[in-house]
């Protein structure tokens, strides 16, 4: 029986989570869990799975470091999840990464101490699930050409160009995923493609220039893999974020899963088209952040959560985002955080200059 630590228990990917255990009971054992701040249903999660239950800021390291396991789920907001990852790491546990954050901001922080624990870091986004997937036999990643990640295109895909009178409540309005608000509104923007292609980057060793975006509005081609014969793989499933989870905690096998198996002639049709990049600046900013690297991922993943907030909370108009995040990653010096608490300090030096912003 595999023991499970699930970190960010109660939020959109924890909760499919425990969709996923309660299918399995016989495979999974969550040891224990931890939140945020909703503990009253972490309390009644802890009942049910007969787990230990974890809260507040310094929850999710506690939870690592006084329990053992075999995988840790990693479903946290922002660098909040960057401790508990390499404290799972150095305690030689797999994790299953859902918190695209860790690995924007401190990619290579974490890729090296995996490597030096000599254990994967399995992704749970359904894009890099689907690479992983991709990839799995004898030295196909040796053979790759291009990756290839798909978008929705969001609420705005096309939508007039002039974005700034989009409210929160129409950015919060996915047309096909159910997710956090933070997540939701960096697909309204396409944020959150930017940061698949950082994650790419340090999951799969690739250049930026070999990770491509297509959009895709069906959702159910979740990444494609080209490789060096022309050969293109492709992972298909229903959006439904049990799909990698599930992957995830049975790598590197597949259980039964009691859902409807896709359909392609029900579904008739799969589009694609490439990405705009004037109307979604996002994704060419964050490929130009890439490129300078160092302390300026930090800023970009910072000032993107700051921003988000302030646009929740009216403070700043839907466009104005990205050219928030835009000015704090310019302004930020280009340096080589050598630490976690290098990367906080990084952290929090940009986020004060994205609350400040005006």
């Amino acid at each position: 029986m595999k023991r499970i630590i699930l970190l960010g228990a109660t939020g959109s990917i924890g909760r499919s989570a425990c969709d996923v255990v309660r299918a399995h009971p016989e495979r999974f054992k969550v040891v224990a869990l931890a939140v945020r701040e909703n503990l009253a249903a972490a309390a009644l999660l802890g009942r049910e799975f007969g787990a230990k239950v974890y809260s507040g800021e310094t929850g999710a390291v506690r939870a690592v470091e006084e329990n053992d396991a075999d995988l840790v789920l990693v479903a946290t907001v922002g660098l909040s999840g960057l401790s508990p990852t390499l404290t799972a790491l150095g305690k030689g546990m797999t994790v299953a990464l859902a918190t695209k954050e860790v690995l924007v901001a401190a990619g290579e922080l974490v890729t090296a101490a995996a490597s030096a624990a000599g254990r994967p870091i399995i992704p749970v986004d359904s894009e890099h699930s689907a690479i992983f997937q991709c990839l799995q036999g004898p030295d196909a990643a040796r053979s790759v050409s291009r990756l290839i990640l798909t978008a929705s295109g969001g609420p705005f895909l096309d939508a007039p160009l002039d974005l700034d009178g989009v409210t929160p409540e129409q950015a919060l309005n996915h047309p096909r995923w159910n997710m956090g608000p933070k997540v939701t509104i960096d697909s309204a923007t396409m944020m959150n493609k930017g940061f698949e292609i950082i994650e790419a980057f340090w999951l799969f060793g690739l250049p930026v220039e070999r990770i491509d975006v297509v959009v895709h509005p069906e959702s159910i081609v979740h990444s494609l893999v080209e490789f060096s014969d022309g050969a293109t793989l492709a992972q298909l499933a229903p959006p439904d974020m049990r799909v990698p989870i599930q992957y995830a905690f049975t790598w590197p096998e597949r259980l039964p899963a009691a859902r409807a198996p896709l359909d392609l002639v029900a579904l008739g049709a799969l589009t694609f088209r490439a990405p705009d990049e004037t109307r979604f600046p996002a994704l060419r900013l964050a490929k130009e952040t890439l490129r300078a690297g160092r302390a300026k991922l930090v800023a970009l993943s910072a000032a993107d959560e700051i921003a988000v907030g302030r646009f929740r909370r009216g403070e700043i108009r839907f466009g104005d985002i990205v050219r928030l995040v835009a000015d704090v990653v310019e302004r930020t010096e280009s340096r080589a955080p050598v630490s976690v608490e290098d990367v906080l300090a990084l952290d929090r030096e940009a986020r004060a200059r994205a609350a400040a912003w005006r």
